[in-house]
């Protein structure tokens, strides 16, 4: 059996997957009409296969409370998808309906992570653990807000960020799965695979911006469905007809990677691209686009960051100087990030007008270029689990300290 569904404005296949717990390939069979790589486009409809119930029968010394935990949903839920139930005489034998639950965690390692997904997410997180600190630090093309978010109350400051390139919003979840871990063992008084949370809490402070470009993550994720007075524009600026999956700039086409004052007239003539593309094209000035003014603004005032990372997607590679304004502590930062994660520090020539260098020139601190996973760019999300082990391990170094 199916169930006939119609295709909301940010709805992906993965997306409606998640939703209704079933996987991509059954909605294709399903949907014969449907190529994998087509965009979910709204007012569609399409058949979703239903789902088998899934049923728990009670064991003795079962809690209704229990159950819910193990099969990780809201005690809420199971209630409302069993109302002949009374929670508090649960008899041996009986049959529970368990409902279908997606929490944050799911969200962000099973479906693509959009504008959406991280409001609810920061929303959600900052509800739950009040030591969370978020600030909204600017606003996209569209409108839409750039978010921060902090953890920690020590003296060496951190700051992280991702997804400036729209088809790398991987990094977008990975650092929110970050933050999550930390502040869960945090509240909870617990280490976190030998790395001590109280600890690092009172030693450094870290400032996530987990998405920089929110407008280009959605076009990468969505194509183009109602993108206001870009819609024809886009089209003629793509290089790939389409199909925006492999777009990196921002919505008016600015890569926004190359947009800061580090050299910027050199870039600009390095790349040789004069009209907005899907990557590459700084803009016809550096800071010209309001998401790059926001990260530039927010970094750019005291107290200062001790220390810089820009997430990126993909090589396994960290960058960690430029044209020698690099403190020589930089290349002992380098060498550490190495050994935590695995990834290649890399000492690059020939790039300017990036976060990271700018961040070093201006500073003269240590700052990072780090490129995760390994792939064609948006990288696969069934390399989620093992990207999120070494993005962990280069956050707890940073948050070390100086040493």
């Amino acid at each position: 059996m199916t169930i006939p569904y119609v295709i909301q404005k940010g709805d992906t296949y993965l997306r409606i997957c998640l939703r209704y717990g079933v996987h991509l390939q059954s909605i294709l069979q399903a949907n014969p009409h449907i190529r994998p790589d087509d965009y979910a486009m709204p007012g569609h409809l399409i058949h979703i296969p239903q789902r088998p119930p899934n049923i728990y029968v009670v064991q003795q010394q079962d809690t209704f409370y229990e159950i819910a935990s193990r099969f990780r949903v809201p005690a809420q839920w199971l209630a409302n998808a069993n109302p002949t139930v009374n929670p508090r005489q649960l008899t041996p034998g009986q049959s529970l309906v368990i409902p279908y639950w997606t929490d944050e965690c799911d969200v962000r390692r099973e479906a693509e992570y959009g504008p959406v997904q991280l409001m609810n997410d920061i929303n959600g997180l900052t509800e739950r653990y009040p030591f969370l600190r978020q600030e909204q630090i600017g606003t996209s093309v569209l409108g839409k807000p750039i978010m921060a978010i902090g953890i920690g109350n020590g003296p060496f400051r951190v700051h992280a960020n991702g997804a400036v390139h729209a088809n790398e919003w991987i990094t977008s979840a990975l650092l929110m799965d970050f933050l999550e871990e930390y502040a869960s063992h945090y509240e909870s008084c617990r280490s976190w695979r030998g790395w001590d949370t109280h600890a690092a809490y009172e030693r450094s402070t870290l400032w996530l911006v987990p998405m920089v470009n929110p407008d280009g993550v959605e076009l990468a994720q969505e194509g183009i469905q109602d993108k206001g007075p870009y819609s024809q524009q886009l089209s003629s600026w793509n290089w790939y007809g389409t199909d925006f999956r492999l777009w990196k700039a921002n919505i008016r086409g600015v890569d926004l990677n190359d947009q800061f004052p580090a050299h910027w007239e050199e870039e600009r003539d390095r790349r040789a691209i004069s009209q907005p593309a899907p990557m590459n094209y700084g803009g016809e000035a550096a800071l010209t686009e309001p998401e790059a003014v926001a990260l530039y603004d927010f970094v750019d005032r005291a107290p200062y960051f001790d220390l810089a990372l820009s997430f990126h997607s993909q090589g396994q590679e960290i960058y960690w100087n430029y044209r020698d304004y690099e403190p020589v502590e930089s290349l002992d930062w380098a060498q550490r990030l190495e050994r935590a994660s695995g990834y290649r520090a890399v000492k690059l020539s020939g790039s300017d007008a990036g976060f990271k260098d700018w961040f070093i020139q201006a500073y003269r601190r240590p700052g990072f270029t780090v490129e995760v996973g390994y792939g064609v760019n948006p990288l696969p999300l069934n390399q989620f689990e093992r990207i999120k082990v070494e993005v962990s391990a280069i956050l707890k170094e940073a948050l070390l300290g100086a040493r």
